[in-house]
């Protein structure tokens, strides 16, 4: 056996106080299992925790002796659902253990009131916010009149991809919707080439090639795109077809994510907006009606 640092033994000492810790703060009910008669000990049993945990008794009770043994990131964050940490808890648990733990999904956050502001004052003309990864987290009235008020989704769902492939009344909406799928797929593969590996941009690949046979063919493609400035044809139920141009802006208090306008493309597009604006709220048109 390789000889280890010398700070090896104090930290798996350390690492086995603290599961020893967090196994006796929890009863077996608080974990879903029978109360089981008399303790001798509070807390949950070591086999118990090997057992929510899916590992071998002899294993984990090594793990809370401090002996020298591995433990895989998928095995401690098997012990740190079992053991119920909360994240900084899981961190500490994977530090102490000496690896990496695996990255979460980060749900989008909420935009500046000031970004919401100037979306609103962009009226009549539709303006929303995006991730790079195509999460929508903000819109002015006009972009949900025109491509539906996202905001009935769950939060995992409200996303441009999500919505092109699955939600047939973008197909709809879209003229010339294969084009506009490419391309949004394109600008995707694009930004994900700094986020590979981060499991909400593997996740979202993984569910689409699942569920749309589109999606499938047109990711292994390979196509890649930036954004810029391009001319889109919606086709609105209350006001027919539009001709938008649409621009991007980056946006200095969210380097995450860019504002996305809709500008008239011509006169017929003008008109049309100025007709959707007038249409009372109650009919606003709510394409994006999938809620699972």
């Amino acid at each position: 056996m390789t000889a280890e640092p010398r700070s090896a033994e104090p930290r798996r000492a350390e690492l086995a106080a603290f599961l020893r810790s967090r196994r006796d703060r929890l009863r077996p009910e608080d974990v879903g299992l029978p109360p089981g008669g008399r303790r001798r000990t509070p807390g949950l049993r070591r086999e118990e925790v090997a057992q929510l945990a899916g590992v071998g008794v002899t294993w984990y009770t090594w793990l809370e002796q401090g002996r020298r043994i591995n433990a895989s990131p998928s095995v401690l964050d098997a012990i740190a659902r079992s053991l119920r940490l909360h994240p900084d808890e899981t961190r500490h648990l994977f530090a102490l253990s000496g690896a990496t733990p695996p990255e979460r999904p980060i749900p989008p956050t909420p935009v500046d009131p000031v970004i919401q502001r100037v979306l609103d004052a962009l009226e009549p003309y539709p303006a929303n916010v995006v991730t790079p990864r195509y999460d929508l987290v903000a819109a002015n009235r006009s972009a949900r009149a025109l491509m539906g008020d996202w905001r009935v989704l769950p939060g995992h769902r409200r996303n441009v991809l999500w919505l092109l492939f699955t939600e047939p009344a973008w197909r709809t909406m879209m003229v010339d919707w294969e084009s506009e799928a490419a391309h949004s797929l394109a600008l995707f593969r694009g930004a994900s080439a700094d986020h590979v590996g981060e499991p909400a941009w593997t996740g979202l690949v993984h569910e689409l090639t699942e569920v749309s046979p589109d999606f499938a063919a047109m990711w292994s493609d390979h196509a890649v795109a930036s954004p810029g400035s391009r001319v889109k044809l919606f086709r609105h139920p209350g006001v027919g077809l539009l001709r938008m141009e649409t621009t991007s802006l980056w946006l200095r208090e969210r380097p995450d994510a860019r504002m996305v306008v809709y500008t008239a493309a011509d006169a017929d597009a003008e008109e049309a907006l100025r007709r959707m604006r007038e249409l009372p709220a109650s009919t606003e048109w709510s394409g994006a009606a999938r809620r699972d």
